[in-house]
Parts: C-alpha cells; sequence; structure tokens
C-alpha cells in the first residue's frame, strides 16, 4: 500500500540503542505506518507518496524537552532580550537601545543578563540608571533566580536599608545597606506590587513565538515546568495553552507542571487535582494536560541558595554559615508528594544542591512506603551536585534524573561564582550523568530553557564530551571524563526518555510503525562526527503528525527535507 511518505537514504534513530541502516520509512496521515528494509520500499510509492532522501543524515523522533519554560521565554523574546549581550558593556547598551526604541512603556522589562558579566554575579542599579534614570527597570536574570533593577524601580517598590531579607531570598546591599540594585530567589517578589503583570494576550503572543523556534530545534513535545502560577510578571500560561488549542495554533503536546506554592500548604493538592480534571474535560489530554506539579526545592548555586549538605565557603576559602535555601521544610515536602503521588499526579522537583536532592529522594521514599508502587513517573531536574551515596536511589525510588545536560561543562558561572564557594572535591560531583548511568537511574532530558538555550543538540554535545565547543584546546570534562554520556544515551534521553516522564511513551519518542510521526531529521548524522564536532549537527527539519512544520532555509536547495 502506497504511503504519503518515505523517508530513505539515512540511518533512523528509533529512540534507544545505536541506529539502524538500510530502513526504509513510511508515514500515512499522522502516523508512522511502514518501517521496511529499502530494498522492499519501492511497493510503497504511489502517485502521491513525496519520497525523501535523507542522502545520509539521521531520521530520529522528534526531542521532547521535560523541563522548559516557554511562554516565560517567549515573552522575553517579546521584550528586553539580553540573552545575547556577550559582556557587562553590551547588556546595558541593549538596555539603553531597547528603552530607546520603546519610548512609551511605562517599565522596561524582560531578561537574560549573565551573573558572569558582573562582579560577584551581582550588577548594580547605578549600570541601569546611567541609561533609564526616569522609568523603573526590572530584568530577570538568565537563570531566572535573581533580578536587576534601577533606582526609579526600587524607590517605587518602597524596598530601602531599613527592608529585610525575605526568608527565601537575599537583598544585595551597598556599604549603608541600601539595595545594591540585586535581588536575589525571593527577594525579586518585592516588586510583585508595584510591577505589571502580564498580560494574557502577550503570553499567548509569547507561546507562539516560542513554538516557532522550538520547533525550528526540533522539540515536537515539553513539559512546561511552570503553569497555573505567575512570576516576575509573567502570568499563569494556561489561558494562552487553552487558547492555542481552541485555535488550533498549538502543533506540540503539551504537559504542564503545576507550580506550588511554598507559602501554601497542603490545600493546594485537592485544587491541583480538580484542575487536572477540569482540564481533561475540555481538551484532549494527548495534547494539553495538567497531571504534574511543580516544587522548588531549592535554589541555586551561584547565588549560594542551592540546598547543600556542607556549607559555602567565602573568598578566602573559609567556611561560612550559609549551606544555601531548602525552600520546604523537609518534612512538609515528603507529605506533599505523599499526598500528591496518591491523588495521581507525577511530581516535578527542582532539586539542584546535594542536600536538596536528598531531601527530594527522602519524599520519594516516603510516597513509596505510604502509597506502594505508583505510575507518578516523578523526577528530579538540575542535579548539579549529588551524593555518592544517592546516585543508586535514584533506580531504587523509580525516580527519573532529568538532566539539563548543556550546563555539565566548565565555564564562567560556575569557574568563578559556584567552585570557589564549594567545598573541596565539589568539582568531582558536578552533573554526575555517568554515575546515575552505572547505577541504573532512568533519563530524561530538558532545557530550562530560557535560562540557557532550547537547542537539544548543543546539550548533547556537552552530555557526550562536557567540554563547550568555545574551549579550545586543553580543557578539561568537567567532573572527569567518566561523568560523559554515550551519543545513543545523550539521544534516548531527549527522545524516549523525556517521552517516559510526560507518559506520551505510548505513541511518541520512538520510531516504531503506530506511532505519531513526529520526527526530526539531523544533518549531519551525528553518528558520523567525532565527538568534538557534535556541535556542528543541526536540524534540517521537523515533522509533526506527519506534516513537515520547519525546514532550515539553506538546505532548502540540496534536498527535499
Amino acid at each position: 500500500m502506497a504511503v504519503d511518505v518515505l523517508f530513505t537514504g539515512g540511518a533512523v534513530f528509533t529512540g534507544t540503542g545505536s541506529p539502524l541502516h538500510g530502513l526504509a520509512v513510511g508515514l500515512t496521515g499522522d502516523r508512522i505506518t511502514t518501517i521496511v528494509p529499502e530494498a522492499e520500499s519501492a511497493a510503497l510509492i504511489g502517485p502521491g507518496t513525496r519520497v525523501i532522501d535523507l542522502e545520509g543524515r539521521l531520521l530520529a523522533p522528534g526531542f521532547q524537552d521535560a523541563h522548559i519554560h516557554p511562554v516565560g521565554g517567549g515573552v522575553e523574546l517579546l521584550q528586553c532580550d539580553l540573552t545575547g549581550a556577550t559582556d557587562a558593556a553590551d547588556a546595558v547598551a541593549r538596555v539603553a537601545a531597547y528603552a530607546a526604541a520603546n519610548p512609551d512603556e511605562p517599565w522596561i522589562l524582560g531578561g537574560g543578563w549573565s551573573m558572569d558579566h558582573f562582579a560577584g554575579g551581582a550588577p548594580d542599579r547605578a549600570l541601569l540608571d546611567a541609561v533609564v534614570p526616569d522609568r523603573p527597570v526590572y530584568l530577570m536574570s538568565r537563570d531566572h533566580h535573581s533580578a536587576w533593577a534601577n533606582t526609579a524601580a526600587v524607590r517605587l517598590a518602597g524596598i530601602d536599608a531599613s527592608t529585610p531579607d525575605p526568608a527565601d531570598g537575599r537583598i544585595e546591599r551597598e556599604a549603608d545597606g541600601a539595595p545594591a540594585g540585586t535581588f536575589h530567589e525571593g527577594a525579586g517578589e518585592l516588586f510583585g506590587a508595584v510591577r505589571p503583570e502580564g498580560t494574557e494576550e502577550l503570553s499567548y503572543r509569547g507561546l507562539l513565538r516560542a513554538q516557532e523556534l522550538l520547533l525550528s530545534l526540533g522539540v515536537t513535545g515539553w513539559q512546561d515546568a511552570m503553569v497555573a502560577g505567575a512570576s516576575a510578571g509573567i502570568s499563569d500560561p494556561t489561558g494562552a495553552y487553552l487558547r492555542a488549542v481552541e485555535e488550533g495554533t498549538l502543533r506540540v503536546h503539551v504537559v504542564g507542571a503545576q507550580w506550588w506554592e511554598r507559602s501554601g500548604g497542603l490545600e493546594q493538592a485537592e485544587q491541583m487535582v480538580r484542575l487536572r480534571d477540569e482540564l481533561a474535560g475540555r481538551v484532549d489530554p494527548d495534547r494539553l494536560s495538567l497531571g504534574t506539579v511543580k516544587i522548588m526545592v531549592d535554589g541555586v548555586a551561584e547565588n549560594q541558595t542551592a540546598a547543600m549538605l556542607a556549607p559555602y565557603r567565602d573568598g578566602h576559602g573559609h567556611d561560612t554559615a550559609n549551606s544555601g535555601i531548602s525552600f520546604l521544610d523537609p518534612a512538609v515536602l515528603r507529605q506533599a508528594v505523599q499526598t500528591l503521588d496518591a491523588a495521581g499526579m507525577q511530581v516535578h522537583m527542582h532539586a539542584l544542591g546535594d542536600r536538596a536532592v536528598r531531601e527530594a529522594l527522602d519524599a520519594v521514599e516516603a510516597a513509596r512506603d505510604a502509597n506502594g508502587p505508583s505510575d507518578g513517573r516523578h523526577h528530579l531536574a538540575h542535579l548539579q551536585i549529588v551524593a555518592e551515596a544517592d546516585t543508586a536511589r535514584f533506580a531504587e525510588l523509580d525516580a527519573i534524573a532529568n538532566l539539563q545536560m548543556l550546563w555539565a561543562t566548565h565555564e564562567t558561572q560556575i569557574d568563578v561564582l559556584t567552585l570557589p564557594f564549594l567545598q573541596d572535591g565539589a568539582v568531582d560531583r558536578q552533573y554526575p550523568f555517568g554515575d546515575l548511568v552505572r547505577d541504573g537511574a532512568r533519563l530524561a532530558a530538558g532545557s530550562d530553557w530560557p535560562v540557557s538555550t532550547a537547542d537539544p543538540l548543543a546539550a548533547i554535545h556537552i552530555a557526550v564530551t562536557r567540554i563547550a565547543p568555545d574551549l579550545g584546546d586543553g580543557a578539561v570534562p568537567l567532573g572527569g571524563e567518566h561523568q560523559r554520556l554515550d551519543l545513543a544515551t545523550a539521544l534516548a534521553a531527549y527522545t524516549s526518555g523525556s517521552a517516559y516522564v510526560n507518559h506520551r511513551e505510548h505513541d511518541t519518542g520512538h520510531v516504531r510503525e503506530g506511532y505519531l510521526a513526529n520526527l526530526v531529521v539531523i544533518d549531519p548524522d551525528p553518528f558520523t562526527l567525532a565527538s568534538e564536532d557534535l556541535h556542528r549537527a543541526a536540524v534540517a527539519s521537523t515533522w509533526i503528525e506527519g506534516e513537515q512544520v520547519y525546514t532550515r532555509i539553506e538546505n532548502q536547495s540540496r534536498s527535499h527535507a
């Protein structure tokens, strides 16, 4: 029987293991309907069949991002976007240019500044005052754990030397105690009463802009790590998703992780179950579902809010009294995960420091002890430092390691702002991917975009090498070569692994007959490249439900795909 689309002439990564050769893959409608030896493929070609010669490129399942903030990322692309800034001066110049181009905006909002561009990771308000003295400016850092504000914004929010640090954050201060301009974690919410809230229209535009970008990177599904909550002036994206479903503009499949307010109580669980069920009655759960809950267990290491087993050190190498912040009391976390697990909800936990990872695993263990085995597929994201004693617990507890692979390399933020303030030997425990695999952990992968690029292939390069392409000769792999992943394992994490986390392994994440034709063509085939050249691989085309939704323009002249 003839198929609508036929791929030939390239290797096929099925979602696990080594790629297969000599196969032809046929699509009919929205499904993969036929996989046969290429010698038998002529029988699948009819008058209307589109035959695509891969010319040696790789056909693979579409990528799925298991931890991403697409609506916020899309909105930031529409606002003052600092992600491309090369240094502090460039960031300030971009703010000045944006303010000049948008004279009627009452606030300058956006984000993307890098902590490593500023001394101590903390830009001061005077830099912003010099270019925008007359309007409030509020800009999130690239990792979204700190905010940079000018004097006009600080005054409008009523923040001064007498304002105490909130329990879940810290204000950078000048010598007299006045706010210096950087606000870490919960301190950023001191602006909440005066900072403009985002509109539903802006969120919708941000979602569509993000989807456009993600399709170009081969991402055909994702887990949004913050819905049913608002942060830093970006409104709850749930309405944007619903509108996109209703108008037919949401092309990907989305799992939304409902935001657990750490100031709230267990009553949130009942509300979240109700919202999950209400949404399931309105839209196809295979397009959009809300069966996951996102819990922030700790902060980040570069501003010393990641929860550590040992204290941070000061600039002279002496122990401080600070070992980071557990945003939830461990007993409360255990009770929350136990309650959510019993209600059939998945729990997605931000756990970056080794103490946070242990507290999160303890919570999963408590749920297993109380409720027995479940299909929750609970997962821990980030995992910058995992104690050696805890890597084996992932497999034991059926907890999934959700990796942000791009971060597992030496770069300024980790080498200057993080490692000097950690205990001796901490470098050996940074992003211990290899240890997790050897101890049997199931892997998924996500980008945390807009914290860092959403490009899965850029992340996979670092997962395999542990060295960023721009570090040059002589660079050493972060944490040691034994923490590297092989290419097939990294690709599986970003395809079948994330599909499993999203409860979509029954029809996505694999190249199999009967599965949705959510596919990506990668050029050149990364399995033909030396590991140090993996960054050369790029998405040539993206397919969703049998339809080509993205084509790399420079590639069109030499191929149909």
